[in-house]
């Protein structure tokens, strides 16, 4: 009975400190977000504006040049739309995976107080460069829409599909990259060379079906073709991809989060002493 009696005293201290735990996290990330936006685009000319023209000049650039070799994209009408919705779902996962990737080293200074944690940095880069990116997606596909008249049925549901599971492949790689970036300095280099070529082989050119027979059965395993998939599967009505596995993608989330989260949770002090 006194055992109880003292567990009923015990519950709305343990709620107070869980409450209180959860905002001071709040606290420190939302300090986290602001300091980055200072200093990652309040102090360069042209701030947000060159989030937005990056990738609407290699949008542009890559209609362009394909529309010298060929007389109309793999779908639809529109080379810039269809370059876009492969092009930027590219962005945000590689955006993503290196921009949480360096959450400990561009916080560094922060995660000595005791109130900042290694998770409060991961989480306000992620939740900042996802709000960026997002707006930047929003402005280019309905500019590109409004500009070339373009009215067609959209498939929000698959489009919001695509966009949270390619954020979400995102942080995961950027957990484990955040773990290996610190650990080895070298693998920034070698997460670059890997990267470049994804462009290539990501089904933004060209889709997955036009692809000749050997290089399906090899770029299938490209987690990044399946994204591109759902995503043309909401712009384009009459485009049903068959080959999406999104078992397939979930563990390209999950494996890689929870390998860097370990790895992050056992050895963060190590990595911040280094």
């Amino acid at each position: 009975m006194a055992d109880e009696t003292l567990v009923t005293q015990l519950a709305p201290q343990r709620t107070r400190r869980g409450r209180w735990y959860q905002a001071a996290a709040l606290r420190s990330i939302s300090a986290l977000i602001v300091r980055e936006m200072s200093t990652r685009y309040g102090r360069k000319p042209g701030g947000y504006i060159w989030a937005l023209l990056e990738p609407l000049g290699m949008i542009l650039l890559l209609s362009f040049a394909w529309s010298l070799l060929s007389r109309s994209p793999s779908l639809g009408t529109s080379y810039i739309l269809f370059k876009g919705t492969g092009m930027l779902i590219l962005q945000m996962f590689t955006t993503l995976g290196n921009a949480v990737g360096h959450a400990i080293s561009f916080s560094r200074p922060l995660l000595f107080f005791p109130r900042v944690t290694w998770l409060d940095a991961l989480l306000a880069r992620f939740a900042l460069n996802t709000l960026v990116l997002l707006c930047v997606m929003t402005v280019i596909l309905t500019g590109i829409m409004v500009y070339e008249d373009i009215r067609t049925v959209l498939d929000w549901n698959k489009i919001a599909l695509a966009v949270l599971l390619t954020a979400l492949m995102g942080l995961g790689v950027g957990c484990l990259n955040c773990y290996l970036f610190t650990r080895f300095p070298v693998w920034q280099n070698i997460w670059a060379i890997l990267t470049r070529p994804l462009f290539l082989i990501s089904g933004i050119i060209v889709v997955y079906e036009d692809m000749p027979q050997i290089a399906q059965q090899v770029l299938w395993f490209n987690p990044l073709l399946h994204l591109t998939g759902i995503m043309r599967d909401g712009f384009y009505p009459i485009y049903t991809p068959q080959y999406i596995s999104l078992v397939y993608i979930g563990l390209w989330i999950i494996i890689p989060m929870v390998i860097g989260l370990l790895l992050l949770r056992q050895f963060h002090r190590d990595l911040l002493n280094r």
